[in-house]
Parts: structure tokens; sequence; C-alpha cells
């Protein structure tokens, strides 16, 4: 059985902060009598993860998404809670804990701008103290999976965005680390570039054991990594489970999308809703607790003169919409 690598216990974080209205004599009334807010970023956070798990943590902006993973990472000390990974509290142990741990941010600069990509994973490689011999295999292992190994010899100011990423990813992972935190990974990276960074997480975390909590805005990622996910709105969780369950909790409704060889023109049935009529072609929302999704597959075969007929579930992103609007009442 897999052993816990983290845990959190009733994780808060309140921020001091203040708050004025607009103007100059506001402003200067400010300097004398400040009105103090107190902002709660996390309210009671719990959760563990096993070792081998990739757990999304995915929520709307200012859910309290970045402030778990600098708790996590160790830059961030909590108002209260307990946080233990890898058998170590982040912000008390950081110089031993680090070793353990991978992380790419995705908005944030991690590798030296005026050097090429090649000498910080050198760095890298003094910094954690990885033996040559382990080393070299696995960088060139790691470059030739994310297809960088040219790339990684340009200066990292002349690269693109996703150029960038990929390399941020190969730094993070070069010292084997047990966890490591993915934010936003996948920003700037076209779909080919997408399919090799997903495939060189999953191929770490089989190969490795390596576990991974990735922060993200695209669904896509969470779809194809994740097993769990774990959300966060307004510093709570309000989920933490599989994402299957979630698809069978929320997904009641089906997408069928139809293409004719004669204009469609108005199209009826109970329980259906039009989300696009185009002439030839008709995307419909069946509501599957009011009908039967053969009922209109039946309907549409005897009264149009159809050429295609596709039936899928909403987009994920629909589904986690859902669920922050509901927690949120």
């Amino acid at each position: 059985m897999a052993k816990e690598i983290v845990t959190i216990k009733n994780l808060t974080k309140t921020y001091k902060t203040h708050e004025r209205k607009a103007g100059l004599m506001n402003a200067i009334k400010s300097l004398f009598n400040r009105k103090v807010v107190l902002k709660h970023a996390l309210k009671d956070v719990s959760f563990t993860i096993k070792e081998g798990e990739v757990v999304g943590l995915i929520g709307p902006n200012g859910a309290g998404k970045s402030t778990t993973i600098k708790a996590l990472s160790g830059v961030l000390h909590p108002t209260s809670g307990v946080v233990r990974v890898l058998g170590y509290v982040p912000w008390k142990h950081r110089v031993k804990y680090v070793k353990h741990i991978g992380v790419v941010f995705g908005q944030k600069q991690q590798l030296w701008w005026d050097l090429p990509a090649i000498d910080t994973f050198d760095l890298n490689r003094d910094m954690y103290e990885v033996p040559e011999k382990i080393f070299r295999p696995r960088l060139k292992r790691i470059m030739k999976m994310l297809d960088i190994e040219e790339v990684a010899k340009t200066p990292v100011r002349d690269m693109s965005l996703g150029e960038r990423m990929k390399c941020k990813l190969a730094a993070a992972l070069l010292h084997k680390p047990k966890l490591v935190f993915l934010d936003e990974p996948s920003i700037g990276l076209d779909v080919i570039a997408k399919d090799i960074m997903r495939d060189f997480i999953i191929d770490a975390n089989k190969k490795d054991k390596t576990s991974f909590i990735v922060t993200t805005h695209d669904m896509q990622d969470i779809e194809h990594l994740c097993e769990r996910v774990i959300i966060i709105n307004h510093g709570v969780v309000v989920w933490d489970g599989p994402l299957k369950e979630i698809k069978k909790k929320y997904l009641k409704n089906k997408i069928i999308d139809v293409k004719c060889e004669s204009p469609i023109g108005k199209f009826r049935h109970k329980g259906c809703k039009i989300v696009s009529n185009d002439k030839y072609e008709l995307r419909i929302e069946v509501d599957t607790m009011k009908t039967k999704i053969k009922e209109v597959v039946s309907h549409i075969m005897k009264n149009y003169e159809f050429a295609d007929l596709v039936i899928n579930d909403p987009p994920i992103e629909e589904v986690i919409q859902k669920i922050y609007r509901e927690k949120k009442k």
C-alpha cells in the first residue's frame, strides 16, 4: 500500500491588509487611521496525498491554490495548521527538504536568463549533488523526451515561452525528486508540445514513482494527467475525490452533434435544449433525467436526413464551473 507523503490538517492562512476609499483626502486620512481588514486565504484545509499520485489542485482565481502550494513548498508560513511533506515541515526544514522536491512555476523565471538552459542544468547538478554518472544519462533521456536537445544550447532570453517551459520542467526533474509542484505547466505550449509535456509527466510518474501536484486552469491537463482532483474555492476544499466521480455526479446531460444533408429547420423534443443551429449542423444538449438519449436519436433518424451523429459528455470545464457556482451559494 502506498505511503502518505503529504499531510495537511486544518491549514489556515490569514493576511492583514488595509482598505481605504478613493480620493486624495482619504489617502491622507489613511496615513493616520488605517482600516485593517483580515483576508482569509485558507480556512481549515485538510487533505493527504500518497506516493505515486498525480493530483489536480484547481479552483477559480483567488481560491487559495497558490497559497496552498507556497505552504507546501516552504516559502510561506501558515497562520495555523499542520503541514508535513516527505517527513519534513517545509518552512522549518527547508534546506534538507528542497532536495526532495521539484517546482515549476509557469509565470516565474527559474532559468538563468542570459545563459543557455544547459548551464542551469549543470548548476542544478552541483546544487543537488547528483553524481555525474547518474546525471548525464538522465539529462540525455529527459532532453530527448522533451525534444529540447538543441533548444537547451540557446540562451534562455532567445527562447519562446513554450521552449522555456519545457526547459523548466527538465530542470525540476533532473535530480529525481519524489514530489513535484507544477503551476500552470502547459502555459505557452502548442498542441504538440502539450502532448510531449504530458507524456513526460506520465513517464516520470510510472518509472520513477514521482508524485505530482498540478495547479492549472487548463482542464485538458487535468483530464490527461490526474485521476484525483482537489477543488478549492474561497479558501475551502469543496471537492476531494476521483475525477470520474465528478463526471458521474455532475454529468447528467449529454451533447449530441448532428450533421445533415439538407437544411435542418426547427428542432423540438422533450428535455432538449438547442445549443447551436447552423442550417446543416445542430448541437443539442439533452437532459437525461427528462428524456432518454435513444429517444432523441430515434427522433433525429426519423425526421432528418442526417449524415453524421456524435454523442459526447459536456466539456469538463462546464462541470467544474457548475461546482464553483454551487459551492458559492
